[in-house]
């Protein structure tokens, strides 16, 4: 079988997903391509149709997570929790879906920073679909608790309202061992002071890569935390969702080296 693999969502001219693509091929012994689709979510809808018509298993970027868990016939217990995917696979003439993301950040930082986050304390900015995803997997790693700062009030409730660790960060006080920037570098506000609570001994990650340094991360480098951007993320959530299709165990720290 020659695979059919992609990215959808929009935008995706900067997505890196194919090169990681093409690398979880090659270690896993098989062949396919990959390749970019912009789809903006006023045409989610045509995910049924690319699905199994022009790919086999397709990645899922923003605007799209929500709707493609809402295409799918079944879903993981990720994705159940969440209502997101990232991932869509063709099985059988079915559509089934899959959240990877959150559990490939929490394997990024561990592998990156070397460190457990049972009982750490964590604020999220963002409340979106890879917002959810990541607080979804500290939960179920056993972090003590959970603030998330979000523009959004219903999003936040929703999130907050899931799980019983989980707070509005109005009710997050104390230091910050782990703080997380979920949100389009694209559409931030210009912030120079650092989050209550943070200190040295604090892990700041912006999951964005695009650019690879942000003001964000550069704000809290300078004061003395340990940082990193999407990257790690990016691609232990690939590896996750390649093991997923493929059924073959993809190394996480070896796709990371391809796009670094």
């Amino acid at each position: 079988m020659r695979w059919r693999l992609g990215i959808a969502g929009s935008p995706v001219a900067h997505s890196r997903s194919p090169q990681l693509h093409e690398a979880g091929l090659i270690m896993a012994g098989l062949e396919g391509t990959s390749q970019r689709v912009e789809l903006d979510q006023a045409h989610s809808q045509q995910l049924l149709e690319l699905m199994g018509g022009s790919f086999d298993a397709l990645s899922v970027t923003m605007p799209l997570k929500a709707d493609a868990a809402a295409l799918c016939a079944s879903l993981d217990d990720a994705a159940r929790r969440t209502g997101v995917v990232n991932s869509l696979l063709y099985r059988d003439g079915t559509l089934v879906g899959a959240c990877t993301d959150g559990f490939g950040f929490v394997n990024a930082v561990h592998a990156q920073f070397a460190v457990s986050l049972e009982g750490a304390r964590v604020v999220v900015i963002g409340a979106g679909g890879a917002a959810r995803g990541i607080i979804d997997a500290l939960v179920d790693v056993g972090v003590e608790t959970v603030g998330v700062l979000g523009r959004t009030p219903s999003r936040v409730a929703e999130v907050t309202g899931a799980f019983a660790n989980v707070v509005d960060v109005s009710e997050f006080s104390g230091p910050v061992d782990l703080l997380v920037n979920a949100t389009p570098a694209a559409s931030r506000e210009e912030d120079n002071e650092l989050f209550s609570g943070v200190s040295a001994a604090t892990i700041a990650v912006d999951i964005a890569y695009d650019p690879v340094a942000t003001p964000w991360r550069s704000l809290y480098e300078d004061a003395g935390c340990r940082t990193a951007n999407g990257l790690g993320m990016l691609a232990y959530q690939a590896a996750l969702q390649m093991t997923w299709w493929w059924e073959t165990p993809i190394d996480g720290a070896a796709l990371l080296e391809v796009i670094s």
